[in-house]
């Protein structure tokens, strides 16, 4: 039997909603798997929501929201170290866990266990590549390793991360990843729905309090470079609120095209996971009832259609 549920969509999708309905069915608790929802203060932009985990039933516990603060720089690799370290402890407890989420990297961190290891700074190591040029810093990293991402080779700084990164992955193995055997269910919309639900979403958020969210990090402490990679909600409301985009109604049209957009990406990302190989049953427009008779084909979980041994 399946030891993890995996819900996933493109943004707007109605994810959380179909993944706490299963957990509340079969007492499961929720791992969120999300680049955004980690940081504290990020609630309304990145779609927190958490009024779903508690209202309608008996509250749904989560993980891996509100985590850390906005001055940490949260990478993959410290989402797959938590991420690992609450699956194990619900397996411990005998708990069972759904991962709910639309981050495809984060995605794969954890279903595919990527080997990953935490390397520190070496500065030793970036003392030694100081007196050399780029051209022979990008020969060092292809003698470490020869296949890498060519944007590193452009970079100085890049470069001598990525020196620094491949020479201590070469000489420490990453930890063990926990055994996980996952049935993933994917949420699908037609096009022009999804696309309805978004702006509708988003009306409700702008309604709610988004810009004095972003109002109250920038006045916090947060700067406005800062607030532009937290996420296209962050970044259109930041440049609304210094005064590039001038009215209301053309901040809800450009940021609700730039979430279509980011929609239609994340779509991508899904389909390149099913073509290496993952298996995704897709669920038309998040149905409770047939994400129920795709769990019990498919051997059942944590009493959701578990077949005999």
């Amino acid at each position: 039997m399946n030891n993890l549920l995996v819900i996933l969509g493109p943004t707007a999708s109605g994810k959380t909603r179909l993944g706490v309905e299963l957990a509340r069915q079969c007492g499961a608790e929720i791992l969120s798997v999300d680049s955004r929802q980690v940081y504290r203060g990020l609630d309304i932009g990145s779609g927190k929501d958490l009024d779903e985990y508690l209202t309608g039933g008996e509250p749904v516990p989560y993980h891996l929201i509100d985590i850390v603060d906005l001055e940490v720089e949260f990478s993959v690799f410290e989402f797959q170290r938590r991420f690992f370290e609450v699956f194990e402890s619900l397996q411990q407890r005998e708990r069972p866990a759904i991962a709910v989420g639309g981050s495809g990297l984060y995605l794969e961190a954890v279903l595919k266990a990527y080997r990953m290891v935490d390397v520190p700074v070496d500065e030793g190591l970036r003392s030694e590549l100081q007196g050399h040029s780029i051209e022979e810093l990008g020969q060092r990293l292809r003698e470490l390793r020869p296949t890498h991402n060519t944007t590193d080779l452009k970079d100085r700084e890049r470069l001598t991360r990525a020196i620094e990164i491949a020479r201590y992955t070469a000489r420490h193995e990453p930890a063990p990843a926990p055994e996980i055997d996952a049935l993933v269910l994917g949420v699908r919309w037609d096009r022009e729905v999804l696309r309805r639900r978004i702006r509708d979403r988003l009306s409700t958020r702008l309604r709610g309090g988004l810009i004095e969210e972003v109002e109250h990090l920038h006045a916090g402490g947060v700067s406005w470079e800062k607030l532009s990679f937290l996420g296209l909600e962050y970044r259109f409301v930041s440049e609304f609120l210094r005064g590039t985009i001038r009215s209301d109604n053309d901040l809800k049209q450009k940021l609700s095209s730039a979430i279509c957009t980011f929609a239609k990406k994340q779509e991508t990302w899904f389909r390149r996971m099913q073509r290496r190989g993952m298996v995704i049953h897709w669920i038309d427009e998040g149905d409770v009832a047939e994400a129920r008779r795709v769990i019990e084909s498919n051997g059942g979980f944590a009493g959701i259609g578990n077949r005999p041994t």
